[in-house]
């Protein structure tokens, strides 16, 4: 699954929750959020595989453009040996010879720099996609991490709107079952 499809996810499940009134502070689905974070853990050596293959692919141009070289120069130098047998021939075989050296190396090169140029683009902007989703993670956990202070009278407590009725005790009840199971 595509990284930035996970952090939309989980920016959107911020941006779902409920804020406590009066504070910095937004109640989420713990599970939603985990699970998206699950998912980030499992994305995130796939865009590492994906830079490992960029790389793997930038080896094999530069492999097959040392081949190319190395094939240009080897046709160098047997044209540069056809033509020395030739005397009258000699200083142009040699001139040529060095010409398709020289363009050869230039080519493989250009060829290793816009392989690299390729590679250090991929990879920048995959660090920047990792960056921000570190960031985006560590603000969540932040956020998840902070505690609400102390109230110094009793207050209301929030119930969410997906809480069966059934869930909700009075505060009597949740008393008296917290006897019933500290004396079972």
């Amino acid at each position: 699954m595509d990284i930035q499809h996970l952090v939309d996810r989980l920016e959107d499940l911020i941006d779902e929750g409920r804020h406590i009134p009066f504070s910095k502070i937004t109640m989420i689905d713990e599970e939603r959020a985990l699970e998206i974070i699950d998912q980030m853990r499992i994305s995130i050596p796939e865009e590492i595989e994906k830079a490992a293959r960029i790389l793997a692919q930038r080896d094999r141009i530069l492999a097959q453009a040392n081949e190319e070289a190395a094939r240009v120069v080897q046709l160098a130098r047997e044209r540069g040996d056809q033509l020395i047998d030739r005397e009258a021939l000699v200083q142009a075989a040699q001139s040529r010879a060095a010409n398709i050296v020289e363009a050869a190396r230039q080519e493989a090169e250009g060829m290793t720099g816009d392989a690299d140029d390729y590679v250090l683009d991929s990879l920048s902007t995959m660090e920047q996609q990792l960056v921000k989703l570190i960031t985006i993670v560590r603000n969540g956990i932040s956020e998840v991490n902070k505690k609400p202070p102390t109230p110094a009278a009793p207050t209301q407590i929030a119930i969410p709107a997906t809480m069966p009725a059934g869930m909700i005790q009075q505060p009597q009840m949740v008393e008296a079952n917290a006897r019933k199971s500290g004396s079972s």
